[in-house]
């Protein structure tokens, strides 16, 4: 698109540019600064879906990077729009998602309101972005989102904030082009670095890999499988690097859930070398390193961050998917296999079986989370929330195909889980999309239920009922202090979801959630399931059966 031979508002520029870029849809609640924005997105291609809220904006603009590997776009007015905005830029920054956020800003070259409503939203996105920079004339908006793009997409991926001032928007520019779009290829790994890092998986008794979240970007999954079929090398997952490679797998030993104790950790203890590929320590730690138990090798698109718990011995940097190609061409037909890891893979994975199809109501997380993948299809895609079901969903749910559990285990925010389903919904409508929330997660964003009906989504929302704020209760009791603090009551959630215009249901006996959740999928549109949670099994198995595992 050229548009130097005419005279153009920024404001039409900027929505030329975010066009170029591939924008179909902005997601946001606009102010009146934005106004010459939204008349400028009116005449567009894009879509401007108004929201309820700027945070579950923002929320939908990161899993569209998440899904995508190409940015959502979030819109906000200043001030109290754009401070909406600081949960949803932290959820893209520390889980590694591209976003670009755009916000409005007072008139900047003259000052008629003084500073009403006026805060430096640049100054205080800056921590939570990777760039945050104002726009200070309309001749420069082409190039300024050209690189916002750029940048959000460059590894590591994460939000990108731009100010807008109301008269930059309105400003008429002529000989303006939208900058071209290329993309850069990472580079390859050296080969002298990929020698060495096959000489020390060579040297290794008990190699065991572990994808974290940076193995989960899109466009990697292909080559994950492919680098495990051809090296034969068992392999376990962080939360957010679940499905980087399908559970169903016979090398797949398990989810690390928790940072130590746990069942996976079993196979971790009989590693000699662990090969982290895509780890982030943005993530609660899977694993805590200590001196001499094992070495690490960090297989990753950038350099490993040194941590207390994480201090990789070797690296393997550049493009993940070239890496392992070069890496699996040395180790392919070289390693000895071992039956070491039957008896470990066997013993993990019936554990984290137990009781999933036990007959007991309200029903426990295990059976929540058996009847959810029974009602799932492979490619199915669960979009979780925060709470005390995610570690169960982490441990106990098997996924086949890469970015089909979406769960935040960075920022670990509550209220990301209805929007994020909501995202999946709207770029996947041809497949089944269930989000799972606790009571407590839920209603801080249940407001986006209009949204999505609005939308005509094709949504199953579950939420999980205890009246409290679950996980912290369960640590509450687990370290000793007295239950105070964290329960609540809720609306009717079948009243409730009917009253956005949804359908409404309530499970009431143990095996009737499985059929509540296939009728809802079968009959389209938007539900609510409701499900009463038996969390007694948080002690059972997260504190004393784990415990017993250790003597």
């Amino acid at each position: 698109m050229n548009n130097e031979d005419r005279e153009m508002k920024g404001s039409d520029l900027l929505v030329a540019a975010l066009e170029n870029e591939g924008v179909d849809r902005i997601f946001g609640v606009p102010g009146e600064e934005n106004l010459d924005v939204v008349e400028s997105l009116r005449k567009s291609s894009i879509e401007l879906v108004v929201t309820r809220h700027e945070q579950p904006a923002a929320f939908m603009a990161a899993t569209h990077g998440r899904l995508t590997g190409r940015p959502g776009v979030a819109l906000s007015t200043l001030g109290p729009g754009a401070l909406n905005l600081s949960t949803g830029a932290a959820y893209g920054l520390l889980g590694g998602m591209p976003m670009v956020l755009i916000t409005g800003q007072k008139a900047i070259h003259a000052s008629r309101q003084a500073h009403f409503q006026i805060v430096d939203v640049v100054a205080s996105m800056k921590p939570l972005t990777k760039l945050s920079q104002q726009i200070v004339g309309a001749s420069s908006i082409a190039t300024v989102v050209r690189n916002a793009f750029r940048i959000a997409m460059e590894e590591r991926p994460g939000p990108v904030h731009l100010e807008l001032p109301e008269d930059v928007a309105a400003e008429k520019v002529s000989g303006v082009s939208v900058v071209p779009v290329h993309l850069t290829d990472l580079p390859a790994p050296s080969m002298d670095a990929v020698r060495k890092a096959a000489e020390l998986i060579l040297s290794a008794k008990c190699p065991l890999l572990m994808f974290g979240a940076g193995a989960s970007r899109p466009r990697l999954a292909p080559a994950l499988s492919e680098f495990v079929r051809r090296v034969k090398i068992p392999f376990f997952n962080t939360q957010m690097g679940k499905g980087a490679v399908g559970g169903a797998s016979d090398y797949y030993v398990g989810t690390a859930a928790l940072s130590e104790r746990d069942y996976v950790h079993r196979a971790i203890d009989c590693a000699d070398l662990i090969i982290t590929i895509g780890h982030d320590t943005i993530e609660k730690p899977p694993f805590i390193m200590g001196r001499g138990r094992h070495q690490v090798l960090h297989i990753g698109f950038t350099p490993a961050t040194v941590e207390e718990v994480y201090y990789p011995q070797a690296e393997l940097i550049g493009d993940i998917a070239k890496g392992l190609d070069m890496l699996a061409t040395e180790l392919e037909g070289k390693l000895q296999q071992t039956t070491q890891w039957d008896g470990v893979r066997a013993d993990i994975l019936r554990h984290i079986g137990d009781r999933a199809s036990e007959d007991r109501f309200p029903l426990t997380p295990q059976r929540i989370v058996h009847d959810v993948r029974q009602v799932m299809p492979a490619d199915g895609i669960v979009a979780l929330d925060n709470g005390m079901y995610k570690i169960w969903f982490a441990r106990n749910y098997r996924t086949d195909v890469a970015n089909t559990l979406l769960l935040d285990n960075a920022l670990a925010t509550m209220g990301a889980g209805l929007p994020s389903g909501m995202m999946a919904a709207l770029l996947n409508p041809k497949r089944r999309v269930l989000v799972v929330a606790g009571d407590g997660g839920f209603m801080m964003n249940s407001q986006e239920l209009e949204t999505a009906q609005r939308l005509k989504l094709d949504l199953v929302v579950l939420v999980i009922e205890d009246h409290a704020y679950g996980m912290i209760r369960w640590k509450q009791a687990v370290d000793g202090f007295a239950d105070a603090g964290m329960t609540f009551g809720n609306p009717d959630f079948v009243a409730y979801a009917q009253s956005y215009g949804a359908q409404g249901h309530r499970v009431t006996e143990a095996g009737g959630l499985a059929p509540t959740l296939e009728k809802a999928f079968a009959a389209g549109g938007l539900h609510l399931v409701v499900v009463p949670v038996d969390y007694s099994e948080n002690v059972r198995v997260l504190v004393d059966e784990l415990a017993d595992m250790q003597q």
